[in-house]
């Protein structure tokens, strides 16, 4: 087998041309990008023992493939440092798997992002944000890890925007959207423990998320007040589907869920059980399909779990929750998903630094 040979462009040296060679290439997500240069790749790859050849995604629709060294191109493009690399490699052989419906998530009218949940010490070690600010700007990890995922779809699988890319209104999270579970002061257990995952291995869960939702109320202080207040939001009109949903509750309210004894398992029982519409609701805005809820109209539509009644997603384990973002404020989110149905499906995988 002949040795793997990437191609090398030759790019201005100067280095603001050589950004704006970067645009002329149709490489950058309308932001500037750091131009790839050779050593940079060669210094994201050393955090790999796989040859750079090694294949860790592939996008059904395109035929086209992700390897190491084309990651390693991205995440150089999107600011990241080599200790990012195995998130971004991590994220990616999640969304691999046929449940996450890698295609339909990535070029539907709907305009969904690729949401990174990342979970376990490693997120510290690289110097993420679990905090104040969680789903904004300013940390370089979050940042530029979710920006790297969106440069692979674009550059590598060829999701463009109005052309492979068919979201109708988009989502800021196309851009980056790349989150660190908060450990310090969780009541719970993390995910990456909940996954199943030896102590010590940190883990990235993927979701094909919808737009960001805000949860505010600063005077609920009881678990059904402050979990009433989500379940309202994962059923309004817009967002009910039978899709999955995530949800992060500020430390303020987890403070109140948790402090009055209630698990994970018991706050997802209690919004699956309220997170819900009438079915006459339903189809006074028209969003009661016959083909989605009936079983009689083929094999993709789900039985309702409660005659009358269409629950957000079809059974409590549908519904992440977690912790994260800064102590003061009772503002928590849900972030819907992209499918009507089950047509993605929460994905998590464990993340391998080199030692």
């Amino acid at each position: 087998m002949p040795a793997f040979s990437p191609r090398i462009h030759e790019a201005p040296d100067d280095l603001l041309a050589a950004i704006d060679w970067c645009y002329e290439q149709g490489w950058t997500d309308g932001l500037p990008v750091v131009p790839p240069a050779v050593d940079r790749v060669k210094a994201m790859l050393a955090v790999e023992s796989r040859p750079p050849e090694t294949v860790i995604a592939h996008h059904p629709a395109t035929g086209l493939d992700l390897s190491l060294h084309a990651a390693a191109v991205n995440a150089v493009m999107a600011g990241c440092l080599p200790e990012h690399l195995p998130v971004l490699v991590a994220a990616f052989e999640a969304m691999d798997r046929p449940e996450f419906n890698f295609h339909g998530s990535t070029a539907s009218t709907g305009g969904s992002a690729p949401l990174l949940v990342v979970s376990g010490p490693y997120a510290d070690e690289i110097g993420m944000n679990a905090d104040v600010n969680l789903f904004g700007p300013g940390n370089r990890a979050n940042s530029t890890i979710g920006r790297a995922v969106r440069l692979i779809l674009r550059n590598v699988f060829q999701m463009i925007p109005g052309i492979s890319d068919k979201s109708t209104q988009g989502n800021p999270g196309k851009y980056s959207f790349c989150i660190a579970e908060r450990a310090r002061g969780n009541p719970w257990p993390l995910l990456c423990a909940v996954q199943g995952y030896p102590p010590g291995t940190s883990s990235v869960t993927t979701f094909a998320g919808g737009g960001y939702c805000n949860v505010e109320n600063h005077g609920g202080n009881t678990p059904e007040q402050i979990l009433g207040s989500v379940a309202d939001a994962m059923a309004n009109y817009g967002c009910i589907t039978l899709g999955q949903s995530v949800v992060i509750l500020a430390p303020e309210h987890m403070g109140i869920v948790a402090g009055a004894g209630w698990t994970r398992e018991r706050s997802q029982n209690f919004l699956f059980t309220h997170a819900k519409r009438s079915v006459s609701g339903m189809e006074s805005v028209g969003k009661y399909r016959d083909r989605e809820y009936d079983t009689q109209h083929g094999d993709g539509a789900h039985t309702l779990v409660e005659k009358g009644f269409v629950h957000r997603g079809l059974s409590p384990d549908d519904i992440l929750i977690t912790m994260g973002g800064g102590d003061a404020g009772g503002h928590s989110c849900f972030i819907p998903s992209w499918s009507r149905g089950r047509g993605s499906i929460l994905q998590h995988a464990p993340i391998r630094p080199r030692s």
